[in-house]
């Protein structure tokens, strides 16, 4: 049976590139426990072979990030930039850069938004054992705010077997969203356990949002699924943190949260069109 076709964006996802699982192999245990075949990271995909499996399931836009972590580049922001120039209607670029090189990292992120066109910063804090309240960030966060575009970070525990602390909404984000009010911030991977911290936030700070990434849709937290439903509706977006998860098999549970038509729009495509400033044409 074909899937409909939602015109959504997918917020957080990577390449599926041998050099990811190498340059990260704490995440090896994830693509395993979702029963994610390692092979597909471990070989590869090419940019042709990707967009077939999005068009499969009805996913228009992919968010590709690089990733940066101490000492190494493992997916760079010129990776990432071949995939956008060949496709530029279907990948979406988010920068990388080393958080511990301050000063460098703002230029990388300027030459990233400014030469390479991409659209948003992602750094993933577990990587580098600091929450997002650590000053190597500021520099980051007021470059951000001059270029309008989104922060992206990861919230709740981390799958991997690393401390959890850097991924606690409350007080790290809460403090950041307070010192930096026009900062678009968007937790990805929902923030469990520590979920209703992360909905209280976006319900305080107007520039706060959540990604659903390394979830499929049938075990979303019941409390996110009605903050979706309610006064959360502009609030939350979809992804998936490919290739941990399919869009075949996130985008078929998707019907079964019982959404409106018009939240399912803002949640597939919406939400996020309007943090990238993309045009929104979603196809319900």
């Amino acid at each position: 049976m074909s899937l409909k076709k939602h015109g959504s964006i997918d917020a957080w996802c990577q390449i599926a590139h041998p050099d990811f699982i190498k340059g990260v192999p704490e995440v090896a245990r994830l693509m395993l426990l979702s029963k994610t075949p390692l092979a597909l990271s471990e070989k590869g995909l090419t940019p042709e072979q990707t967009i077939q499996l999005m068009d499969k399931a009805g996913v228009e836009k992919l968010c590709l990030s690089a990733w940066y972590r101490p000492g190494k580049a493992v997916i760079t922001n010129d990776m990432i930039s071949e995939w956008v120039q060949k496709y530029p209607d279907r990948f979406i670029g988010i920068a990388g850069v080393n958080l511990l090189d301050p000063f460098g990292a703002v230029k990388e992120l300027e030459r990233a938004i400014n030469v390479l066109g991409f659209k948003g910063l992602r750094i993933v804090p577990w990587l580098y054992g600091l929450p997002p309240n650590d000053k190597h960030y500021y520099p980051l966060y007021i470059k951000c705010i001059e270029l309008d575009i989104p922060f992206f970070t990861q919230v709740g525990h981390t799958g991997p077997l690393c401390p959890s602390e850097t991924g606690r909404p409350i007080p790290y984000l809460d403090e950041i969203a307070l010192t930096f009010p026009q900062l678009k911030i968007v937790g990805g991977h929902i923030g469990y356990p520590w979920t209703n911290e992360m909905i209280s936030i976006c319900w305080k700070h107007p520039n706060v949002y959540i990604d659903t990434s390394a979830w499929l849709p049938r075990y979303y937290p019941s409390e996110l699924i009605h903050y979706m439903k309610t006064y959360g509706q502009d609030k939350v977006c979809y992804g998936t943190n490919f290739p941990q998860l399919s869009w075949k098999a996130t985008m078929e549970q998707v019907d079964e949260l019982g959404l409106s038509d018009e939240g399912r729009e803002k949640f597939l495509y919406g939400n996020i069109a309007k943090l990238l400033k993309l045009e929104n044409k979603a196809k319900l």
